[in-house]
């Protein structure tokens, strides 16, 4: 694990781009392609801005989401509309996006959510995979991605052997697809930002030992993947 100190959030958004664009750029070198897997809500908005107008070859960039919540691309929630809106601008409108579903069921119980993850997961199974670097952020709780700490579906999240599962959070809103733990070590670098002193605060415990109680701590305790964290 490596850690980055930036001086301000906006510092962070910028230097962050710009690592994330020399990693696309070196993957597309090596592979003629590039993986880039994003999470949602508002803390990434400066980060996709500074990122869309670097110079690379989007056109040849797979763009992947974290995570999303079961809400249609309109809603207001959507981490689809998020990045279409804030990433796939300018240059980046070149690159391919693959959203985990395009419309949702009536009714979101247990058995349309498996059928939502079975065909999210035949969905991602048609790309290059591994990805080649996903940007994770994390909340007060300790989640990442979508693994919320005691959430209904974690277990299957952390443990699956499929990219995509569901979780349903009792301390958020909607119901959620994710990557699970599985296919974010699989990636071939991951980068984590966080923002503030109470997220600060949760990260130095989190960085003490791998816990379930805190999600994330799966993430910084492990030694398969690449794990670089950027602190404002």
């Amino acid at each position: 694990m490596k850690e980055h100190a930036c001086n301000s959030a906006a510092e962070l958004a910028w230097q962050l781009a710009d690592t994330i664009a020399q990693s696309l750029h070196l993957a597309i070198n090596l592979r003629g392609h590039a993986v880039l897997a994003v999470s949602g809500g508002k803390s990434p908005i400066a980060l996709f801005e500074a990122l869309r107008v670097l110079p690379l070859e989007w056109k040849r960039v797979t763009v992947l989401l974290v995570d999303e919540r079961c809400v249609p691309h309109d809603h207001a929630d959507s981490n689809t509309a998020l990045v279409r809106q804030h990433l796939l601008k300018d240059d980046a409108a070149a690159a391919t996006f693959v959203p985990f579903f395009d419309t949702l069921p009536d009714t979101l119980d247990e058995p349309a959510l498996i059928r939502l993850v079975d065909a999210a997961n035949r969905r991602l199974a048609t790309q290059p995979w591994p990805m080649d670097m996903a940007v994770l952020g994390m909340g007060d709780d300790g989640h990442t991605a979508s693994l919320f700490p005691g959430a209904p579906g974690l277990n299957q999240a952390l443990y699956s052997s499929g990219p995509v599962a569901w979780v349903r959070p009792a301390t958020a809103p909607h119901a959620r697809l994710t990557l699970t733990l599985p296919a974010l070590l699989a990636t071939r670098e991951l980068a984590l930002a966080i923002s503030g002193a109470s997220k600060l605060a949760v990260f130095q415990q989190a960085r003490l030992g791998a816990d379930e109680a805190l999600p994330v701590s799966l993430i910084l305790n492990q030694h398969q993947t690449p794990v670089s964290v950027w602190l404002s």
